[in-house]
């Protein structure tokens, strides 16, 4: 049960931007191109590294499938799930959520970092199963020594 409500968060998710994509992407292309925008000028900025330019529409592509097939791999209990729905928040959270572009005092910076948060948080969740599942398989693949009979 508790997988399931985890995984409904992304595959409804995947599903609204999948609705949405239409020809141009939608709208969650045009808000991306927006933040990868961002991102890019923050980079070059700071690095001094120019970040090469990708249509929006194949990032968002990829980001449905990871999002869609990873939160229903994950629903079925599955550590490629998992690690699908990992990649997704690896790749989104530092763009989509760009509290460090706003000033702290500002109402953005406290919901992108909120966000950014709660996104964390999901990581966490997500490492969490992948350990569980790991210390599991480590359990069951032991055999009980045989007490010996003299």
């Amino acid at each position: 049960m508790g997988r399931t409500l985890f995984s409904a968060l992304f595959v409804f998710s995947a599903w609204q931007k999948y609705l949405e994509f239409g020809v141009d992407g939608g709208p969650s292309a045009k808000l991306l191109a927006v933040k990868t925008d961002l991102v890019r000028t923050h980079v070059a900025g700071s690095l001094g590294v120019i970040l090469p330019e990708v249509d929006e529409k194949y990032l968002l592509m990829t980001g449905i499938v990871l999002e869609g097939l990873g939160g229903i791999l994950f629903t079925v209990g599955s550590n490629l799930g998992a690690i699908m729905l990992l990649l997704f928040l690896a790749a989104v959270t530092p763009v989509m959520h760009d509290f460090y572009n706003y000033e702290p005092s500002s109402p953005q910076f406290t919901t992108e970092f909120f966000q950014f948060m709660k996104n964390l948080s999901l990581v966490g969740a997500l490492l969490f199963f992948m350990a569980m599942r790991s210390s599991r398989s480590v359990k069951t693949g032991r055999k009980k020594a045989k007490p010996k009979t003299n």
